[in-house]
């Protein structure tokens, strides 16, 4: 408010020189409307407008009215909406300024804007509570919201009305700022058994024409028994702020009293402002009225607040008071520069010239709103003020734009506040030129260098000239003067860019041909008459890197090895020795580093990066090896570099001889350090296929086992769980004795249907058996012996004497004969029962325990039950016929041995022999074991 004063007040002031427009307009007028002829009523001429580039200056405030220059009339540019820009100030007004130069003019232009009502009042709450007691007395106050309405004057807030009216009415207070304090005071006494609840409705009503209003609900509830309503101490509470002052700070504590007792005497404190923005900066504390900052307090928007506070028991009764908040203003606002009017070029022979019209204000009050400009010092220019905050930049010096081509003006203002705050702006400001200087070149002569076999085009060197001169005048184009190279023009070597000054390449130089060559550019600017300059440019070719790094100590040797020797009592830093290498190069690829590659103790050694001095790094050690091997590699700097590698073979030792038998194995060891990996390589590569190999044929042996064992059991399914072996037989019809014992070991096939038997020795030696004159039980160890001692007394063909009649030929018990089988040409007799095969398995092991305890040299160990006509000699040789249990098959064993016939009258027919069964591989092994035997 203050600072729209101040502007009014100069306004008001500089009118008296340039004159000064008034103009009255309602809000909410359309976009276009006419405000007012400006040209007219400030007596100026249409031309005049349009030559003096007149425009509207508004401040930082919104551009509400805009300038006709065509018709010098203010047209209306945006709707104004007055309660948006002024709020509830009055008047309500605009201050522009119309600005015209050359001359440089003010005017000012003042535009009221009336209110219209279209704003009609409003509650902030729709419905207001009260908790009132029944014994409250008549005249009671109670404080009601406010209604708001954005209009001003007429159109404001002018009455309240409340109905019914029965219990209570309205009391209006008019404040000193116009505002009306609303209180509803009771007229009558109520009565809480009668009615409990009432129900008022609040009217606020404007002086507009037509009337509008706006309406609140009243919610009354009747409480008992609280006759005593809160009272402040104080009906008006003053207190003062510092702007900015922290959230949380304690503005001031306000206090009612009840006399009433208990709950009804309780008071709890609210603050009742809803027409500003009390509410978001202040706060108040229910229960002890302590009023404390809760917001950004800011003097410029502000200078003085009322808070409304309300005192409220619980029986719903009320008082009222307010608090007078004033705030103390604190320099806390920088100036703000404005530009008014500034040129950008200044010609060079300009003198006395306005370049640039700003304007200062600072919203801040007293001492910390006035305001002091200045502008740097040592330039051509000077500030003055004219008056009210506005200033002009002169210039009151020679300008020269060869010594200063542009002007950085830098405009600080600064109040005079404690502590004083201050703005700056830069004013950038050209000086226009005249072509008379002539470019010049960074350097009086230029020197490059390039690689031999350099891809043409290849850009080798810029030149650059720069003119001091502007734009056009100092435009530089760059030219190639002629001239010759050996005979050849400088032009098939080199190019240069006009715009750029960019030297390439031509074609690819060969440093044994040309090693350097001259030639001179021409710099041009583009003013008339243009201006030049030249300067020489020298092109050096290099060599490339194409030689590696040659070592001339230690020497190495294909025969011999050189070793350094280093005494077990060397330091740190002690000099073992000094690679000594040469590039045949020039420049930096002939810089050589030595580095260490590989050794056999890194920690022991090291090597001098640029002088290749190899050293101790650490105290040698008895611990250390006598042999040490160092590999140094001697690298240029080229690009690529090139590299070279050393051997340097170290001896630790502190005698001759130790090192000479250390060494002597040191090729040796050299060859197979460097085949130690073919060889580790090698070694896995044939373990591992030795392993696949191994695990493949055990496979194999595996799957064929495992097929061979499913044959078996397949093939041997339907045999005799029991195989039915007979008991010893003879032959009645022969002399009665036999001249040898003859023992067989007999089994059964796997599968008799296809392959012959099968004959092995007893796994056992606790099996018995007889010697070769029947006089003693043997084991078969014992036996073995005795008929390697005997070769002799092998067993011989059995005797072809002997037959068998029907009750001594293999069957069952009691088989009866018939005549075929009397007279040998019958089959067999039927196969055994289970009871059969398990009796004779049980009598079988009756007649072993009997032999073992009834041995005679006559019976062979058999029972009595045999004896005299089963003798040895009646023992048939199983080798010849061999019953086999479920078949009435004979198979013969050997059929190479001769078998003596049969009589006629017992042998029977020969033509149909039985077949032989096929033999397995595990057959014809046992087939041959039985004939060695």
């Amino acid at each position: 408010m203050a600072r729209q004063v101040l502007l009014f007040i100069w306004f008001l002031s500089l009118s008296s020189a340039h004159g000064q427009v008034s103009y009255s307009i309602p809000e909410e007028m359309s976009k276009g409307s006419l405000v007012g002829n400006i040209a007219q009523d400030l007596g100026l001429d249409l031309k005049r407008l349009k030559s003096g580039k007149a425009r509207i200056y508004t401040g930082d405030s919104a551009e509400y009215i805009e300038l006709n220059k065509d018709r010098g009339v203010l047209l209306i540019k945006e709707r104004i909406d007055r309660e948006a820009l002024c709020g509830q100030t009055t008047p309500c007004a605009l201050h522009l300024q119309i600005i015209l130069e050359n001359p440089i003019e003010f005017y000012s232009v003042t535009v009221e804007v009336t209110d219209v009502n279209d704003h009609s009042p409003s509650f902030k709450r729709d419905e207001m509570k009260f908790r009132i007691s029944e014994s409250a007395v008549t005249g009671a106050v109670f404080s009601l919201e406010r209604a708001m309405d954005l209009d001003v004057g007429i159109n404001g807030l002018q009455t309240y009305s409340l109905k019914p009216s029965d219990n209570f009415a309205l009391k209006l207070q008019t404040q000193p700022d116009g505002s009306k304090i609303v209180d509803m005071v009771l007229q009558k006494q109520l009565d809480r058994e009668k009615q409990e609840h009432l129900s008022l409705v609040l009217t606020a009503i404007d002086g507009g024409d037509p009337q509008l209003s706006g309406t609140a609900q009243i919610h009354i509830t009747v409480l008992d028994a609280n006759d005593n309503a809160p009272v402040f101490t104080q009906k008006i509470y003053k207190a003062t702020i510092v702007e900015n002052s922290l959230r949380g700070t304690v503005l001031t504590t306000v206090s009612a009293t009840d006399m009433d007792e208990g709950s009804n005497g309780k008071i709890k404190y609210f603050i009742t402002n809803n027409l500003d923005a009390v509410k978001e900066l202040f706060e108040i504390n229910e229960e002890n009225g302590e009023v404390r900052v809760t917001g950004i307090i800011d003097y410029e928007k502000a200078q003085h607040y009322q808070i409304h506070v309300q005192a409220t028991d619980d029986g719903g009764l009320t008082d009222s008071s307010k608090i007078d908040v004033d705030l103390i203003d604190v320099n806390d606002n920088k100036p703000l520069i404005n530009i008014m009017s500034k040129l950008t070029t200044l010609s060079e022979n300009s003198s006395g010239t306005v370049v640039t019209v700003i304007n200062v204000q600072d919203p801040d009050a007293g001492e910390n709103g006035k305001i002091q400009c200045s502008i740097n010092e040592n330039i051509p220019f000077t500030l003055t003020g004219t008056n009210a905050n506005f200033y002009s930049l002169v210039n009151d010096g020679d300008l020269d734009r060869e010594r200063e081509s542009q002007y950085n003006i830098s405009v600080t203002c600064a109040d005079e506040g404690v502590p004083s705050l201050s703005s700056s702006v830069t004013l950038s400001l050209q000086i226009s030129d005249v072509n008379d200087n002539a470019p010049v070149f960074e350097k009086s002569s230029y020197k490059t260098f390039v690689q031999e076999n350099n891809t043409p085009g290849l850009s080798i060197l810029t030149v650059r000239a720069r003119d001091s001169d502007f734009n056009q005048n100092a435009r530089v184009s760059y030219i190639l003067d002629d001239s010759s190279v050996n005979g050849v023009p400088v032009s098939s070597l080199v190019s240069v860019s006009a715009d750029s000054g960019v030297i390439h390449a031509v074609r690819s130089f060969d440093y044994e041909q040309i090693k350097d060559f001259h030639f001179r550019v021409r710099a041009q600017d583009g003013g008339s008459p243009p201006l030049s300059s030249n300067v020489s440019v020298k092109v050096i070719i290099q060599d490339q890197n194409d030689n590696a790094p040659q070592v001339l100590y230690p020497v190495q040797s294909g025969g011999s090895v050189v070793a350094e020797i280093v005494p077990r009592s060397a330091d740190v830093g002690y000099l073992v020795t000094k690679v000594v290498a040469v590039d045949v190069d020039s420049g930096q690829n002939a810089w050589l580093s030595y580095k260490l590659q590989k050794a056999t103790d890194r920690a022991l050694f090291e090597v001098g990066l640029q002088n290749g001095e190899i050293r101790t790094v650490r105290q040698v050690t008895d611990k250390d090896a006598v042999k040490q091997r160092l590999t140094v590699v001697v690298e240029d700097n080229g690009q690529p570099s090139r590299s070279a590698a050393v051997n340097v073979n170290v001896a630790v030792a502190d005698s001759f001889p130790e090192v000479i038998s250390e060494f002597t194995d040191f090729t040796q060891d050299k060859e197979y350090n460097d085949n130690l990996t073919f060889y580790l390589v090698l070694a896995l590569a044939v373990v591992s296929f030795l392993f696949i190999v191994s695990i493949i044929a055990i496979l194999s042996v595996k799957c064929y086992r495992w097929r061979r064992e499913r044959m078996f059991y397949k093939s041997g399914a339907n045999l005799p769980v029991i195989p039915y072996y007979p008991p010893l037989y003879a032959d009645v019809g022969g002399t009665g004795t036999l001249q040898h014992v003859y023992n067989y070991d007999v089994c059964r096939t796997t599968d008799s249907r296809k392959s012959d038997l099968k004959y092995f020795r007893p796994c056992s030696e606790s099996i018995i058996s007889l010697d070769t004159n029947g006089t003693q039980t043997l084991t078969h160890t014992q036996r073995e012996k005795v008929i390697i001692e005997n070769p002799d007394d092998q067993q011989k063909p059995p005797s072809a004497d002997w037959r068998f009649t029907q009750n001594q030929r293999p069957g069952p018990s009691g088989a009866a004969a018939t005549p075929e089988v009397a007279m040998g040409t019958g089959p067999w007799p039927n196969p055994p029962t289970e009871a059969e095969q398990l009796q004779a398995l049980m009598a079988a092991a009756n007649e072993v325990s009997e032999a073992t305890n009834t041995l005679t040299p006559g019976t062979m160990g058999l029972s009595t039950r045999y004896s005299p006509q089963f003798t040895l000699q009646h023992v048939p040789d199983y080798r010849q016929n061999v019953y086999i249990p479920g078949s009435t098959a004979t198979l013969t064993a050997n059929p190479q041995q001769p078998q003596q016939a049969l009589p006629p009258s017992q042998a029977s027919p020969v033509e149909s022999e039985p077949p032989k069964a096929a033999q397995t591989p595990a057959s014809k092994k046992k087939s041959a074991k039985k004939e060695k035997k």
